[in-house]
């Protein structure tokens, strides 16, 4: 194989299939003749059928070359610099080791000679390749310049407002300015950057807060001056699409913007407040995405059995539930992604549609314009659907037109604001379903949570006390971990999130329940005898295999 394509080195070692090559390759064929330059790695990874990360791990090994993690690797400031950024970004490269004059360079064509003695021709360095994947390359040299950029920037805008008038209200001149338009981009990307889900912009009397939201927590990324965020505030209102001379009431809006070579959609939300208008920002996945797999939620075992099972049946409604933030959406983005198939029309009603995605018809709520969940739903009953997902059953009617979908044949996704699964039944019929429409249709309730993972690398093992053996519902003292913080998960002890659940399956008991009314707590015992693990027991086991702390069982499980 030491001389083969790398398509057939895939086949050789199981990565591919061969008319998943085939198909490949045709696609390459298609582009060439329309003028475009397709790469075989991106239109394998665009198709899903090896990781980007598989991908390179298969061609470094065929070219010999060592592949590196680069989301892992703790890179040295002053090496990262020896390669200036514009060469950096220019060749998609980044130094991560020096030794004497030899530079060893991450970067994805370890073989493209052309591009590596530029580099030695720039840096005055002998380079040496390593292979990492694109996408890696551009977070790492995103990451790596980006305080020299924050810094320039936040240079650029005080003294952008040291020569303003404190009552300049955003006149257009500044902000269209170059460092107003800067810091806005910045913000964006360094949020990115830092995973965040959010990003909240708070005016206060002498200066302006923006915090972002990573593993669920608010983290302080920087200050501004107070002068410059009027201009801040208007030139985000303006590439959203909101109205800038509408102060006084809430607006909301949307833009994309590229980060390391990744489109994102950007959600913006404006209010009112003393000092001035509050944005909030959610940043969401704006590219085509390849949907996460069931077994890659984050369940146990024994759930993901349970949860297997409920998807296959061929009719009846499944529901997630949790609060805002909880990954339901993600959840029941796995789930379509296991049972749609080409033979299958699968259609979606969402406010927002939070992930676009290749083969599914996704409908868009706008409330305005009187495309409301029960008038979506009427309509996506006439369009012919095997199977169903509604992005939440806010109201009494769409739960009815949902219910009634399922009777009638189809499979229905939804969510629900719950707090656990029992409750979620009671919830139905409080919402004015009938208890034997409820206990006809529905197939199980999956109530989950997400819980911060420990950082590996500084986590510390202590024994339990009484008081959290008693939280764990064991009686003897147990080796956990509790959090400490180091640069790899920004001194925060955590890096990440996992999902924990409690799924319940309407058995032909649970069903006879259900109908003849009973009450949260029969259906939560009943559910128990039936071996549904509760919420506290999966955060449990999750302490005691050393993935999170109490502090977080605490957190997610609560209640008095």
């Amino acid at each position: 194989m030491k001389n083969a394509r790398i398509g057939d080195y895939l086949v050789e070692y199981g990565l591919l299939k061969p008319e998943q090559l085939e198909h490949v390759l045709q696609i390459q064929r298609e582009a060439r003749e329309n003028g475009q330059d397709k790469q075989f790695g991106d239109i394998v990874v665009e198709q899903g059928y090896v990781s980007e990360i598989n991908f390179a791990k298969a061609l470094a090994a065929k070219l010999h070359v060592p592949y590196v993690d680069l989301a892992t690797y703790e890179f040295d400031p002053e090496t990262v610099r020896k390669i200036p950024e514009h060469v950096a970004k220019k060749y998609a490269v980044i130094a991560i080791q020096l030794q004497g004059k030899r530079l060893t360079v991450a970067t994805d064509d370890p073989i493209d000679f052309e591009k590596l003695e530029d580099v030695k021709v720039l840096t005055g360095y002998d380079c040496n390749p390593v292979l990492a994947t694109r996408s890696a390359i551009d977070k790492a040299i995103g990451k790596n310049y980006q305080m020299d950029t924050v810094s320039s920037v936040l240079d650029d805008v005080q003294a952008l407002a040291g020569a303003s008038d404190s009552d300049d209200d955003g006149s257009a001149e500044r902000v269209e300015s170059a460092p107003i338009v800067r810091l806005a981009t910045t913000i964006v990307e360094n949020s990115y950057r830092a995973d965040a889900t959010d990003i909240h912009i708070e005016p206060f009397a002498s200066y302006t807060r923006i915090r972002i939201r990573v593993n669920g927590d608010l983290i302080e990324l920087m200050n501004v001056s107070s002068q410059v965020h009027s201009a801040l505030v208007t030139r985000l209102k303006i590439v959203s699409g909101m109205n800038i001379a509408e102060k006084r009431v809430p607006q909301d809006g949307r833009f994309t913007q590229v980060v390391d070579g990744k489109t994102l959609d950007v959600r913006v939300s404006s209010l009112p407040m003393v000092h001035g208008e509050k944005i909030v920002i959610r940043i969401l996945a704006g590219d085509n995405i390849a949907l996460r797999k069931i077994t890659e939620l984050g369940m146990s075992d024994y759930n993901y059995e349970k949860f297997a099972s409920m998807i296959k049946c061929p009719n009846g409604v499944v529901l997630v539930t949790g609060p805002t933030g909880s990954g339901k959406t993600t959840t029941l983005y796995a789930a379509l992604g296991e049972v749609a198939k080409p033979y299958v029309n699968v259609v979606t009603v969402e406010d927002p549609v939070e992930k676009r995605i290749d083969g599914i018809n996704q409908c868009q709520i706008n409330a305005k314009a009187g495309m409301t969940f029960a008038a979506a739903l009427r309509s996506i009953l006439r369009q012919d659907p095997d199977i169903v997902m509604i992005g939440e059953m806010r109201d009494s009617e769409t739960a009815e037109i949902g219910i009634r979908a399922a009777i009638t044949g189809h499979l229905v996704f939804s969510t629900l604001h719950t707090n656990d699964a029992a409750s979620t039944i009671t919830r139905l019929v409080d919402m004015g379903i009938p208890s034997y429409m409820v206990a006809t249709s529905l197939i199980g309730v999956v109530a989950q949570r997400l819980v911060k993972v420990l950082c590996p690398k500084c986590r510390k093992p202590r024994y339990s006390d009484d008081e959290e053996n008693k939280l764990m519902s064991i009686e003897e003292p147990v080796a956990i971990y509790e959090a400490v913080g180091c640069p790899e998960c920004n001194n925060t002890g955590y890096k990440g999130r996992t999902a924990i659940h409690e799924i319940i399956h309407c058995t032909p008991a649970m069903s006879a329940l259900i109908a003849d009314g009973g009450n949260m707590e029969q259906i939560s015992q009943l559910a128990k005898t039936q071996g549904t693990k509760l919420l506290r027991d999966n955060v449990s086991e999750k302490v005691m295999a050393g993935e999170t702390t109490i502090d977080e069982l605490v957190r997610v499980t609560y209640s008095v």
